[in-house]
């Protein structure tokens, strides 16, 4: 039997580039698995995406304050998990977010900070309390009419969980789904080593901080160092506050380590929100996660079982 190899394919799929890995004999197996997981994250996209307008997402959304949709159990369980950790995080992460009106814009265009009013008016359909499940019928009713919901924080990291799944129960031992920096890696390189995954300098994305060994995990990182505006000295990132209106101050990235890359999305999504110390607090008090998070001047917090191999010489 020939020697085993590591097999990389970029695909573009739900709106960004994603590298699936796969350990295999040769090239045909591979790619017969690699085709496998480009089947499950397209049929993941197509149950989630609120920009087909067929989807059972959109219909959710289309019939807000009207009446309750009847979904599938997959999307209903997404749905349920999502609201639950909206209620760990106390309103940080919350996939209603989508009814926010669009009035911060990182294209270049802002010459000043929204008006308050404004502000506070944009998030006046969002709230994950608006969200009524019926356990038993698996219906989705959005309370107020204009109210959406959406799983941009949350979709690329239940596809990568869902294709990990996938390949596993056909027998590949070891790969990785990397979805645009939500990744999941099981199983070990062809050499035996574990995968590593690099945590990225904010200031210069094109850098590592360190190296870490991945085995059986998610990690997934969230950054503000492309889409951020600047006003009076303060970084406004593009990872807007659900509860306020107002985009989260004082970090610029965050990474999360969990057993589910769907968790580990949500997540680093939601240290954005909370900031370092409440983050830190919230991570170090939940068994099984571990984040990094980089503050507004560089700096590295670690939650408490965190070891990182820095590398040196390193701006």
């Amino acid at each position: 039997m020939s020697a085993e190899n590591a097999y990389i394919r970029e695909v573009h799929l739900m709106g960004c580039k994603m590298d699936i890995t796969v350990v295999a004999s040769d090239q045909s197996e591979a790619d017969r698995y690699i085709d496998m997981a480009v089947g499950e994250i397209s049929r993941i996209e197509k149950l989630i995406s609120s920009w087909d307008s067929n989807s059972q997402t959109s219909l959710i959304n289309d019939n807000a304050g009207i009446e309750p949709v009847k979904v599938d159990e997959e999307l209903f369980n997404l749905i349920h998990r999502a609201v639950k950790i909206s209620g760990l995080t106390r309103g940080a992460f919350d996939i209603s977010y989508a009814s926010m009106d669009k009035i911060w814009k990182y294209d270049g265009s802002m010459t000043k900070l929204p008006d308050s009013k404004l502000i506070e008016q944009s998030i006046s359909k969002v709230g994950y309390g608006g969200i009524m499940l019926n356990y038993a019928s698996h219906t989705v009713f959005l309370k107020l009419k204009g109210m959406k919901i959406g799983f941009g924080a949350i979709g690329k990291g239940y596809a990568a969980d869902k294709a990990k799944a996938l390949l596993k129960s056909k027998g590949v031992k070891s790969g990785i789904i990397n979805a645009s920096g939500d990744l999941y890696a099981w199983g070990k390189q062809p050499d035996g080593s574990d995968w590593k995954v690099g945590i990225t300098n904010p200031l210069n994305p094109k850098k590592i901080f360190s190296w870490l060994p991945v085995d059986n995990q998610a990690v997934v990182t969230s950054g503000d160092y492309e889409k951020y505006v600047m006003f009076d000295g303060v970084r406004y990132s593009h990872i807007i506050d659900p509860r306020t209106g107002y985009p989260s101050t004082g970090v610029l990235s965050t990474t999360v380590f969990a057993q589910s890359a769907e968790l580990a999305d949500a997540l680093a999504t939601s240290l954005f929100v909370m900031g370092v110390e409440v983050g830190l607090d919230f991570i170090n008090q939940i068994d099984g996660l571990e984040c990094i998070i980089v503050d507004k001047n560089n700096k590295l917090h670690t939650s408490t079982n965190i070891r990182l191999n820095p590398i040196e010489n390193e701006n």
